[in-house]
């Protein structure tokens, strides 16, 4: 099991990154100082200790003493950015918050879509586990500032408007 005390015997934590301090085992190939772990087709920092793989974002919280629950939120978006001040606690319903606007969405704005039956944008967002509608609008602008209203009322920290 990983422990905040066997992480700051394996590594140290500077410039947002873990570095390896000591190798875990004598045949280990990793080289003192260097970034310990890798970054996955994802976009997470993965490290390997004693046959077993970590996210670097939750050894990092653990390593500062911070137990992590199910769901890490990595404030900025940006998956490999494992500043201590980037990371936070979130449940999952937190996390789904702060995703970017989807690759697909055409209007450009998160959480306005185009109903082609109303010929109108159409403002909706998860709140509280179930999908709410915020109206539609002809105005393209005017369901965005709606879409950008909402998701701060009820995502507050966690909303993310891009």
């Amino acid at each position: 099991m990983v422990t905040e005390s066997l992480l700051r015997k394996l590594f140290e934590y500077k410039n947002a990154e873990l570095h390896w301090k000591e190798k875990t085992t004598p045949l280990s190939r990793v080289r003192i100082g260097d970034v310990a772990g890798t970054i996955d087709k994802k976009g997470y920092r993965k490290i390997g200790i004693n046959g077993k793989v970590y996210f670097a974002h939750r050894l990092i919280l653990l390593y500062h003493g911070v137990i992590t629950p199910d769901q890490v939120d990595h404030v900025n978006g940006i998956k490999h950015d494992n500043n201590f001040s980037n990371l936070r606690l979130a449940t999952n319903s937190n996390n789904r918050m702060n995703t970017r606007l989807a690759s697909n969405n055409k209007s450009g704005v998160k959480n306005v879509n185009w109903h082609k039956k109303q010929n109108k944008w159409v403002v909706q967002l998860g709140v509280n586990g179930k999908k709410m509608n915020f109206g539609a609008y002809h105005d393209l602008q005017v369901a965005k500032f709606v879409a950008d209203t909402m998701r701060h009322k009820y995502h507050g920290n966690f909303s993310r408007n891009i």
